[in-house]
């Protein structure tokens, strides 16, 4: 007798014990066909484990399409790595071998002979050797104090120091154990390593050991693993289109931004093109900002440290921001007094001493705004914006462009309603950034609700405050007809949130808008509002920002668009080029009248070939160009030609003008991108 309770909380009974192969034949052919292997209270079996006794088991029946299956037989790809790096280095100690988007990685060092990419054929070779011995992934649970033994055993002291210190908490730890490959691991682990259809290696960086840049320096070897060689292939192919399409080396060639070293990592500076291009965005939802109501504030770009100390930045998340500016004669008197700089540090903390920052929040500064003067439950709901600056300091190893930068702006928006005006008040924010998410022809995105984590502490305020807003984003969430996930762990610390996740032309994610509701700095900074019962009241507060931060935004467009901009904003519209010198008066003359008709032409008058001119205009992303010859001039005409569909034939210049306008007017993306395939997949949580 068998009886198994399935994860829709149907039971089925069997006469005999059973496999899980068996159980999946009995609910279909095609999932027995599929199925890779089962998971039984949470954890990985074979196919061929046999289910006995008469209370029911928790089976979970693991196909490729699972979305942790691809995750966790990676990570397994990950231990196979580990433990071929060992085989053909000496004293390799090994550091963290997480799942992240699109593969994996191992944090390994090796003093005496580090890794190098003409390794990598022969680590290829031997993970393929350990996949065929198909030897089982074994889970070991030790206590804390033999768990510490074992590595010291196995000489791995980055693993005794990470027990010791960062698992300080855990009275009992896992190890997994395959042939003589023992690591400390959380799980799980596919069954079989023969699950590891194909796998390849992609590249070697250097990483410090827990990202401190005091400590010794590790190599961090990536991976990426599928379950068939087929679906390996379409990933390598992206992964090579997306380096065509990354923006700093379009950038290059397209000069939309700088970054200098004198003015320091992290912060950009935009060229005409570029600001351009972050001008017309900004015009862009300037409009539907009119319209709904909402209005412009301006706010400095500093605050004083009382300001984030009460609206819980400061000191909570002060290593993510630029340190604290102290007032030069404050800072004189505590060096006269031998204030050390530890001191000083402990002194601003607990608020001794004031400040100054940099903000790397918009937020407070337009809360200020609204508590400046007496609000009545008429004036709601108010709805202050503002293209605004903010700054954070990130590790210098993780900045990268537009997409991860120290200082960027926000299209930040700040609403202030009542309960009963919530709901409304959140759609339209919603509205907004499907709005923006469409004009640009990003229509393949999915909706995340960022939940609290209720084992976390770096929340505020009070339970019943987050259950409401919680019930609002998910509410507010199914508005939009579509699918929507729930993850708790990502709401901001003061509020849930509904994050937009865009997949582009490549598959890859990329988080942009979002819109959170928060009841908690309201009541931090002792917000009210006067009711229609002439008592106070609390206003519910809404944070948005459809673009996310203009800096990432524009970096995501123009890899997803390969720096192809839509006409509409596009920074050069067309040009026009000359067959000859004897046409260079008429060509002026053309470009003077695109321009007076308000597009942007620029032209190439040299004396090169035509051909090098329209490959050079091609190159360089211009959507139109305009050819004008002796012929041309005497019809006052323009040769056209298309940057993605070619000869055009002739027109006359009102003709041309007529057609550029009106694919402006109209906000034409005329190639819209989808991937059917996602360069990306989601991690598990399989590192202590």
């Amino acid at each position: 007798m068998a009886s198994v309770r399935l994860p829709d909380g149907s039971i089925k009974e069997f006469e005999d014990s059973v496999t899980v192969k068996q159980v999946a034949k009995s609910i279909g052919s095609r999932l027995a066909k599929d199925a890779m292997w089962g998971e039984i209270d949470g954890q990985p079996v074979k196919l061929d484990y046999l289910i006995e006794g008469d209370a029911p088991t928790n089976l979970k029946i693991i196909t490729r399409k699972d979305v942790a299956a691809l995750a966790t037989m990676r990570h397994s790809c990950a231990h196979v790595m580990a433990r071929a790096v060992m085989r053909l280095k000496p004293n390799v100690q090994l550091a963290f071998g997480p799942t992240i988007d699109g593969g994996f990685y191992y944090d390994i060092e090796s003093p005496d002979d580090p890794i190098k990419e003409e390794d990598f054929p022969a680590i290829e070779a031997e993970m393929q050797k350990i996949v065929e011995l198909d030897e089982p992934f074994e889970r070991l649970e030790r206590s804390r104090d033999d768990s510490i033994q074992i590595c010291q055993d196995l000489q791995q002291p980055l693993k005794v120091e990470h027990i010791e210190e960062g698992l300080a908490d855990e009275t009992s730890l896992s190890f997994y154990q395959q042939g003589e490959f023992l690591d400390l691991c959380r799980g799980p682990h596919v069954p079989s390593p023969k699950s590891i259809g194909a796998f390849k290696l992609l590249s070697i960086a250097g990483a410090y050991w827990k990202g401190d840049e005091s400590r010794q320096q590790l190599q961090r070897l990536y991976a990426t693993a599928f379950f068939d060689k087929k679906a390996l292939n379409e990933h390598l192919e992206r992964i090579e289109e997306a380096k065509k399409r990354d923006h700093r080396v379009l950038n290059k060639r397209l000069a939309f931004y700088h970054i200098d070293e004198d003015v320091g990592q992290g912060l950009i500076l935009w060229t005409p093109r570029g600001a351009f291009i972050r001008q017309k965005l900004q015009d862009f939802i300037s409009e539907h900002l009119a319209r709904q109501g909402y209005e412009q504030v301006f706010t400095p770009q500093i605050g004083k440290l009382d300001l984030y100390r009460t609206s819980g930045h400061f000191p909570y998340y002060q290593d993510s921001q630029y340190p604290p500016i102290v007032m030069r004669d404050q800072l004189n008197l505590l060096a006269e007094e031998g204030c050390s700089c530890s001191e000083l540090a402990n002194k601003m903390k607990d608020g001794e001493i004031d400040g100054y920052m940099l903000r790397p929040m918009n937020c407070p500064h337009h809360i200020k705004i609204y508590g400046s003067q007496q609000r009545s439950y008429r004036d709601l709901p108010i709805r202050f914006c503002e293209f605004g600056t903010v700054y954070r300091w990130e590790q210098s190893g993780e900045i990268g462009g537009l997409t991860r930068v120290r200082g960027f702006t926000q299209d930040d928006a700040h609403l202030f309603c009542t309960e009963e005006q919530l709901a409304d008040e959140v759609k339209g924010c919603l509205e907004l950034v499907e709005i923006v998410l469409g004009a640009m022809g990003l229509d393949d995105y999915r909706v995340r609700v960022g939940l609290r984590d209720p084992d976390s502490g770096k929340y505020v305020g009070e339970a019943e405050n987050w259950d409401r807003a919680e019930q609002a984003c998910r509410d507010a969430a199914a508005s939009l007809g579509r699918d929507f996930s729930e993850e708790p762990g990502e709401a901001a610390f003061y509020g849930p949130k509904i994050d937009f996740v865009v997949r582009d032309c490549i598959g890859r994610e990329w988080q942009l808008g979002t819109v959170q509701v928060d009841y908690n700095l309201p009541v931090r900074f002792d917000l009210h509002y006067i009711g229609a019962d002439n008592q106070p009241h609390r206003p519910v507060m809404i944070h948005r920002a459809p673009f996310g931060s203009m800096e990432r935004f524009i970096g995501v467009l123009i890899e997803h668009f390969a720096g192809a901009f839509p006409l509409w904003l596009n920074p050069e519209q067309g040009r026009v080029l000359t067959v000859s010198e004897k046409s260079e008066d008429y060509g002026r003359e053309v470009q003077d009248k695109f321009r007076k008709a308000g597009l942007r032409i620029t032209s190439d008058f040299r004396s090169e070939k035509l051909g090098a001119k329209i490959r050079d205009a091609q190159i360089e992303m211009t959507p139109y160009m305009f050819v004008v010859g002796p012929r041309d001039a005497e019809n006052g005409t323009v040769s056209v030609r298309d940057r993605l569909d070619g000869d055009q034939g002739a027109m006359s210049i009102d003709e041309a003008i007529a057609k550029l306008q009106q694919e402006v007017a109209d906000r034409v993306v005329r190639v819209k991108h989808k991937s059917d395939v996602s360069l990306v997949g989601d991690g598990v949580d399989n590192e202590y």
